[in-house]
């Protein structure tokens, strides 16, 4: 006798039904009572009386436990919970913002603005000061822009990863602060 499970198309890597494929297994019905362990056949052919399906829900337990439960609800209660942690995870973006070494007081001003606003947003910033030709060997004086940029910052973030010249590049990581 081959019973065909109607949700065999839809399976990820859940085990139910015929999926199942331990000889024994510890089986709690749709209440969470136990019923103890038993054949898959005896578990399989409780499931289908009462209408249900038979889902693994630990695999690697001794014995397996399986459950009996309405697998199509089960499925939709999962994904329910999956758009729920996606909808309130925050997804921190990085931005950049780009400084040179002769940068102008406006301009600073300007960029300063616009970070401390991503910071208040929730964003991380990198913040790049950009060397070009001879401007590299005056690293001293991007590392005083920097520093003043990040100071005027202090008050919306901590630093996540301090100055550091790579290549003809000096970026340092701003995280914002926790409220």
């Amino acid at each position: 006798m081959a019973i065909i499970s109607k949700y065999n198309n839809q399976l990820n890597d859940d085990m139910v039904n015929e999926k199942i494929r331990f000889k024994e297994v510890l089986v709690i019905d749709q209440d969470g009572n136990q019923l103890g362990v038993m054949s898959r056949n005896a578990a399989l052919n409780a499931a289908y009386n009462a209408d249900l399906d038979l889902l693994c829900v630990a695999p690697k337990a001794k014995p397996p436990v399986c459950r009996i439960l309405n697998y199509g609800k089960y499925r939709f209660e999962q994904q329910k919970k999956q758009k729920e942690m996606k909808k309130n995870s925050k997804v921190v973006a990085l931005k950049e913002t780009q400084l040179s070494p002769q940068i102008d007081v406006h301009d600073k001003d300007v960029k300063l603005k616009r970070t401390i606003k991503w910071l208040q947003a929730g964003d991380k910033v990198k913040i790049a000061v950009r060397f070009r030709g001879r401007q590299l060997s005056h690293v001293e004086i991007g590392q005083k822009i920097l520093d003043d940029f990040v100071a005027e910052c202090a008050d919306y973030c901590i630093i996540e990863k301090p100055a550091k010249l790579e290549g003809r590049t000096l970026t340092a990581i701003l995280a914002p602060k926790k409220k």
